[in-house]
């Protein structure tokens, strides 16, 4: 009896709420045409989405393109770019280039059977410094030659074809030495030595050589002999007999030449006033 009181109270209940529901349901106004809520962006806001999105679009293809032309024109490379390449030993760089600031490197070298070229309007300077930043030694090259500061030691000097070479040190001395020798070679031409004082030809150990067709000493004094063993000065050759057309080579104590009339026996007299006025 209890069960069967419990299901009919349950049944009741579930009437009951079912028609309180469809009495809501049907007290709520109805419409004919539904309404719908838009959701997104539109009107101005989307032409403003659409332009902006198009205008990055342009400007990605913009810069890709300009990307890929610098690479292009640079010759970017996985080993470097244009004539500068990486290599494991350093930078090789080919070709002419344009320095704007001081380089520093350790050795530079050119390609193999090819020159290497320092260019520039006015002159090309090289330094060497110390440890300490002190100059050592430089070098400039200008459009009269190449100035050396310092000591210069090198194998070979030459000019170039059909040009003189010319070794000058304008407010010091010149000096040029070697351990087993300085050699001069004029193989087609003259050699020439001259200087405003005196010019010195020494040889501590050896001897002076001079080998030659013909030797010629210029402007000698010449002395005159008479039969009394006096000598005496005379300007030049011509100032002596017109008949006498051999002279003798004499030397003073003192080392210094003249010409004195060649005769039957040698007229050279170490009293002779050219010796004592020398």
């Amino acid at each position: 009896m209890d069960r069967s009181a419990n299901l009919d109270t349950e049944e009741l209940k579930m009437t009951r709420e079912q028609y309180i529901l469809a009495t809501q349901q049907n007290s709520l106004p109805r419409s004919e045409h539904p309404q719908f809520y838009p959701v997104g962006i539109y009107g101005w806001r989307k032409r403003c989405l659409y332009f902006f999105v198009l205008l990055l679009l342009v400007t990605m293809i913009v810069n890709l393109a300009m990307t890929i032309w610098i690479l292009k024109v640079m010759n970017f490379t996985v080993d470097g770019m244009g004539n500068l390449r990486v290599t494991k030993k350093g930078i090789r760089l080919e070709g002419i280039s344009e320095f704007l600031l001081p380089l520093y490197v350790k050795e530079i070298h050119s390609r193999k059977d090819s020159p290497l070229v320092l260019q520039s309007d006015r002159n090309v300077t090289v330094n060497a410094r110390n440890h300490m930043g002190q100059l050592t030694g430089q070098l400039t090259v200008g459009t009269e030659g190449a100035v050396f500061g310092h000591s210069v030691e090198t194998p070979h000097i030459r000019a170039e074809p059909s040009q003189d070479l010319r070794l000058e040190s304008p407010t010091r001395s010149l000096v040029m030495e070697a351990p087993r020798g300085v050699q001069v070679n004029a193989a087609a031409g003259d050699l020439k030595a001259t200087c405003r004082k005196e010019l010195h030809l020494q040889s501590t150990e050896g001897e002076i050589f001079l080998n030659a067709d013909t030797i010629r000493l210029g402007n000698l004094p010449v002395g005159s002999f008479s039969s009394s063993s006096s000598s005496s000065f005379s300007s030049s050759p011509s100032s002596s007999s017109p008949r006498q057309t051999i002279y003798e080579l004499c030397v003073c104590p003192n080392g210094k030449l003249y010409l004195s009339p060649a005769g039957a026996g040698s007229t050279c007299l170490s009293s002779s006033n050219i010796c004592l006025w020398s």
